[in-house]
């Protein structure tokens, strides 16, 4: 099954708003078999949709459109298929009173928008959208199919799970696809890749592996189609065994699992708690640890000592130490992660203190550069690396590479 993917707005085309729902679409539709063949954004006008939709349809089975069918007077989405149609707009009675039960909920009083935007094409079979007002409508034009979704993302996501994509499973039986996702950190894609050239190349033709990069952190995705759905899946764990039998530690996780969260299990299992010293990045580590339900379990607390003056009144580092060897030095962020453990009572802290940029660098320290250092009370581990001269990626990048270093510390790696 061959998609185009039609977002409507002009807030995609000026930036305002970033198109995450391509993204989920174009992730869902891989894993359900379907290939995404393009990816149309046009503008709130007659002429935009028109081209939009004519391109969409060359050379696919099914078009999936987003945007454009709010109560509001930009919301020309509707009336725009019904004229390329060629059907008039009929008013719906089902979706108006569903809308009039929705607005009792909320304690609202429905308006004469919303009335009007209950108005669909006489073609149009109804989607009931249960996260919103605007309903889902999918056409059967020539031997294609179009579908046109609000662009809110949640309610885009409900309309995808529990309408569209049951239907066009049955519209367009295919052939099976699967996928395995391996999540790795701390070495590049060319040196993952030369570590998996062999494996590669004896893949089956119906094999594929992608490599995808991002910071610190590469995530392999091995894909395979069959006509058999077991032994497509039992040939894929096989092959996927092999790629953990090369990578060995710098594997983390599989599928939608998180760099953080599989540190979390690791403290868990381990019965260990953890702090944070951060400086250049001002919280980020913690906040990325804190984002995993159940942290409070192992997470105790950080602190953010962006200043000199926290970094010796806090943590204890000696005046003398910033003076001569610098905030940005190996010491530093060894006195930062021993006196985190006497502030805090965790069993593991860890410091990072660096120049993120674009600025504060020098010809001995430049912009990129960081120190870090973690410690359990007893022993003491401090590592330098260099990144770019990007403010924000930086800060990204060392806190990846400071989750890795908690995550070795933790396998005993280090």
């Amino acid at each position: 099954m061959k998609v185009a993917i039609l977002t409507v707005g002009d807030e995609i085309l000026i930036g305002q708003v970033v198109d995450t729902n391509s993204a989920w679409m174009g992730k869902t539709l891989n894993l359900s078999g379907a290939r995404v063949e393009r990816i149309v954004s046009v503008g709130d006008t007659r002429e935009a949709i028109f081209d939009g939709l004519k391109e969409a349809l060359r050379g696919t089975d099914v078009v999936l459109m987003t945007g454009g069918l709010g109560p509001t007077k930009d919301d020309i989405t509707k009336k725009c298929l019904a004229e390329f149609f060629g059907v008039e707009m009929v008013f719906h009675q089902e979706t108006y009173e569903r809308i009039v039960k929705m607005f009792e909920v909320w304690g609202r009083l429905i308006n004469e928008a919303h009335r009007l935007q209950c108005f669909m094409p006489a073609n149009a079979e109804i989607l009931t959208n249960r996260m919103g007002t605007a309903p889902g409508m999918w056409f059967e034009y020539r031997n294609q199919v179009v579908i046109s979704m609000p662009g809110v993302p949640y309610e885009m996501q409900y309309l995808m799970d529990n309408e569209v994509l049951p239907r066009l499973k049955n519209h367009f039986p295919g052939q099976p696809i699967a996928h395995r996702t391996i999540l790795t950190v701390g070495e590049g894609e060319s040196q993952i890749a030369e570590k998996l050239e062999d494996f590669e190349d004896s893949l089956p033709e119906n094999f594929k592996l992608a490599y995808l990069p991002n910071l610190g952190q590469v995530r392999l995705r091995l894909t395979g189609a069959g006509s058999d759905a077991s032994e497509l899946d039992k040939v894929l764990d096989e092959r996927t065994q092999v790629i953990i039998n090369r990578l060995g530690d710098l594997i983390y996780g599989y599928g939608e699992d998180t760099l953080e969260a599989a540190i979390g299990r690791l403290l868990q299992e381990r019965g260990l708690t953890l702090a944070t010293a951060e400086s250049c990045t001002g919280g980020y580590l913690a906040h990325r640890i804190t984002s995993v339900p159940g942290s409070s379990n192992y997470f105790l607390g950080s602190v953010i000592s962006y200043a000199n003056e926290v970094k010796m009144q806090v943590l204890g580092v000696p005046s003398e130490i910033l003076e001569t060897e610098g905030a940005v030095s190996e010491a530093t962020v060894r006195h930062m992660a021993e006196g985190l453990l006497r502030t805090i009572p965790a069993s593991i802290g860890i410091s990072i203190s660096g120049i993120a940029g674009p600025g504060g660098g020098s010809d001995t320290k430049p912009v990129g550069l960081v120190w870090m250092g973690i410690s359990d009370g007893k022993t003491t581990k401090t590592f330098s690396i260099r990144a770019g001269k990007d403010r924000e990626k930086n800060i990204q990048y060392f806190g990846v590479h400071a989750l890795n270093l908690i995550r070795r510390f933790l396998l005993g790696k280090l």
